[in-house]
């Protein structure tokens, strides 16, 4: 008979696999490796994930992986900036070459005249040359290919070409306009020929799982994945949620007991875990998942009290004093606020290292759900 996992248990599971039961002492580029991936959309998220997640985590450890090219900033999973370890990249920007073609289709009568093919050769041959920004990449392509929306032309770059961005010396590791490299020119070696999806599947399951199949998919943004679990099926186990619905997980991944501990923890924004799952309960309530994205689409940073998240929160940094504020989607009982202020004033020290004063203050909840 199938065992049935609950919402705490995935809960626990996936914050095992997430190192967010526990800091872990362990290097920068192991812990990104274990994660997967960590959304880059923006430079700073990757740091203040990599804080909540290991012990005595240090900015100038990111930077160094950065720059010395073990870690990359590039596109990757639903054809959007994360941060991966360069051997991960390698081995499977490839396999997600089909996310980053559907995307191209998003650009619709903008791409009238686009030849992709012809696009990306041309950028090539530009790249080759040294790294460039995109406005330097869109301006000089359209130079080249005048009767093609210059938008459209940096786009199918981003898409079919595989890049890296380049860190510099800039706090969070990167400015607001990045120069981009070609990813085997950077990296001394091409990504892998042959796409590898079910190699992919496992990397995924041992961060995010136990999942299903449409779990994957939204994670990935690569499609029919079910065709793939059923061929890994013999190396999987198989459990149900409380709804039925299959999900797989490696047979020795962590599944602790639904009522172990899990601390307050903030998650940054964009932060991979909060959109890893077609089923996001296992972190966030569906009441409160909307509150998630704002009208542009920026995923609100969340905090986590007892292993989900209960509200949103953001800094403000003004005359050298440092304030966090929560917007809880419910009240919280003291102790919680109790951990999430000392959590914070932990964060706020490790973000604004200079301040003279640090503040943690909690929104009544109602007043924050009516703000959304």
């Amino acid at each position: 008979m199938t065992q049935t996992l609950s919402i705490r248990a995935l809960n626990r599971a996936t914050l095992a696999r997430q190192s967010l039961l526990a800091r872990e002492r362990t290097p920068v580029a192991e812990a990104v490796g274990r994660l997967l991936c960590m959304q880059a959309q923006e430079p700073k998220p990757p740091f203040l994930g990599l804080w909540t997640r290991l012990d005595d985590f240090e900015a100038a450890e990111l930077h160094a992986a950065l720059h010395d090219r073990t870690l990359v900033r590039a596109t990757a999973m639903r054809a959007t900036l994360h941060l991966m370890t360069a051997q991960d990249y390698t081995a499977f920007r490839t396999a997600l070459q089909p996310v980053m073609d559907g995307a191209i289709r998003v650009l619709g009568d903008r791409a009238e005249g686009l030849d992709v093919g012809k696009t990306a050769d041309a950028a090539r041959a530009l790249l080759r040359e040294r790294p460039r920004t995109f406005n330097e990449i869109r301006a000089l392509l359209q130079e080249k290919f005048p009767d093609v929306n210059e938008r459209a032309l940096g786009y199918a770059v981003r898409m079919c070409v595989p890049l890296i961005m380049a860190p510099t010396d800039d706090r969070w590791a990167f400015p607001r306009a990045s120069e981009f490299a070609l990813a085997d020119s950077w990296l001394g070696s091409a990504p892998a020929a042959e796409p590898d999806v079910e190699a992919l599947m496992l990397r995924y399951l041992a961060a995010y799982g136990p999942a299903s199949a449409a779990d994957a998919q939204t994670w990935s943004g690569l499609a029919a994945l079910g065709e793939v679990f059923d061929r890994l099926r013999p190396r999987l186990r198989v459990f149900a949620d409380d709804a039925g619905r299959e999900l797989f997980d490696l047979p020795d991944a962590p599944r602790p007991d639904e009522d172990v501990p899990a601390p307050a923890r903030f998650l940054p924004e964009f932060d991979s875990l909060v959109l890893a799952h077609a089923d996001r309960r296992r972190i966030i309530a569906d009441a409160h998942r909307p509150s998630l994205t704002t009208k542009n689409l920026r995923v609100r940073a969340v905090f986590l009290w007892d292993g989900f998240a209960r509200g949103t929160w953001e800094t403000e940094y003004k005359r050298r004093v440092a304030t966090l504020r929560l917007r809880p989607f419910e009240p919280l009982p003291p102790e919680a606020v109790e951990a999430l202020t000392a959590e914070g004033e932990a964060l706020l020290r490790f973000v604004e290292p200079a301040a003279k004063e640090t503040n943690v203050i909690e929104h009544d909840a109602a007043r924050a759900i009516d703000s959304e």
